[in-house]
């Protein structure tokens, strides 16, 4: 089912099929990204197009781009959306969710608009979707623009709910390497220093770098290597992801925006890593090694040169993006937190799935709360 047009001089509200949208061309995504400062490149027009290249057809069929045109005809506000079944307290219920769902894990995502659009008109055109309930995962916890939609929706009576949801390390990134070293413990220092200094010694080490011209070659030395690391089960072991990265890695590097290298010993590649600059941040996606060269710390050695490189070349942020995993925060002890944003309809309905989702919130609190006072030492046996 699609939106209906809403004819108004300004602003105006239409539909498209999200397809449709993607073959016009990239340059209104552009213009809207950048004025949406918390946005990161997955809520660009490079990762949707790469998206609508790998899902299922299905799902690239009932998307849709809501737009919103100010007087001039110029593109103020733009929502990829598709109405899907979710499950909400295990009841299967009409959710208006972000297109590209969590695929390829995107996060710090948030609406496309400019600071004056009129969000209010785009919840009228929303609001015309057969939704239960709305459900934007994965949002930049900065994310002013989702903010004012949610403050327009609230106004025509929907009931908000936000639930902090994963956890993003990330490092604030200094003037120089050496600024960065000396913030850091002297064990930490030390051990730094040593891998690498070690790493040359024994070997020939060079870091290659992989463009337009080299980017097949680049893209198979990481995915072998990914799989190697992780004995075949790693993240691009699902067809569906690897063409989706595959599509997106081409369009980054078409802007300058790849970091894809290698580190090679000897001449053989032993550690590849997979990221894509973005204003003044860094984002760190995916790597790999291979485990002959566990001992050296390959893959270690590479994320050092990559944080120094970005520090070189002037980035303020290196974003390791989801997941406080323990290799991560050896980097770093900053996180941000991923937001979801569910809104409830103010019908019958919306508010009954509201009561369930609040019951259901109170319940697992309970539980939390049971099971913290099952498991706290006795004062009197400490």
């Amino acid at each position: 089912m699609g939106l209906p047009t809403v004819s108004q001089d300004t602003p105006a509200v239409v539909c498209l099929p999200l397809l449709e949208e993607l073959r016009h061309g990239s340059l209104a995504w552009d213009q809207l990204l950048k004025r949406s400062p918390a946005a990161s490149p997955f809520a660009g027009w490079a990762w949707h197009w790469a998206w609508a290249n790998s899902a299922p057809p299905e799902d690239v069929r009932t998307s849709q781009a809501v737009l919103l045109r100010g007087a001039g005809g110029a593109v103020e506000a733009l929502l990829p959306v598709a109405v899907r079944d979710v499950t909400l307290r295990r009841r299967r219920v009409s959710a208006l969710t972000w297109a590209i769902g969590d695929i390829g894990c995107p996060d710090h995502l948030d609406v496309l608009a400019a600071p004056e659009a009129d969000l209010g008109a785009v919840v009228t055109a929303l609001k015309a979707l057969p939704w239960d309930v709305m459900v934007l995962s994965n949002l930049a916890p900065d994310a002013t623009n989702a903010t004012r939609l949610a403050a327009a929706l609230t106004r025509r009576g929907c009931a908000i709910r936000r639930e902090a949801l994963r956890s993003c390390p990330y490092l604030e990134l200094p003037s120089s390497w050496e600024e960065y070293l000396a913030s850091l413990s002297a064990a930490r220092r030390q051990n730094l220093r040593r891998k690498e200094r070690n790493l040359r010694r024994n070997h020939a080490v060079v870091v290659v770098d992989y463009g337009p011209e080299r980017l097949d070659e680049g893209w198979r030395r990481l995915v072998a290597l990914h799989q190697l690391r992780w004995s075949g089960a790693g993240t691009f072991s699902d067809p569906r992801i690897e063409q989706l990265h595959h599509c997106f890695v081409r369009e980054a590097a078409r802007r300058g925006q790849l970091w894809l290298s290698t580190l090679e010993l000897d001449g053989d590649p032993a550690a590849a890593w997979y990221g894509f600059a973005h204003r003044d941040t860094v984002y760190f996606y995916q790597s790999g090694r291979d485990p002959r060269w566990a001992a050296e710390s390959v893959g270690h050695v590479l994320m050092a040169m990559m944080i120094r490189r970005a520090i070189e070349r002037g980035y303020r942020r290196f974003d390791f993006l989801r997941g406080a995993e323990p290799y991560k925060m050896q980097w770093t002890a900053s996180r941000r937190v991923t937001v979801e944003l569910v809104a409830f309809r103010p019908n019958w309905r919306g508010q009954w799935l509201r009561g369930l989702d609040l019951a259901g919130r109170l319940r697992s609190r309970l539980l939390a709360h049971n099971h913290d006072e099952r498991t706290r030492p006795d004062p009197a046996s400490v």
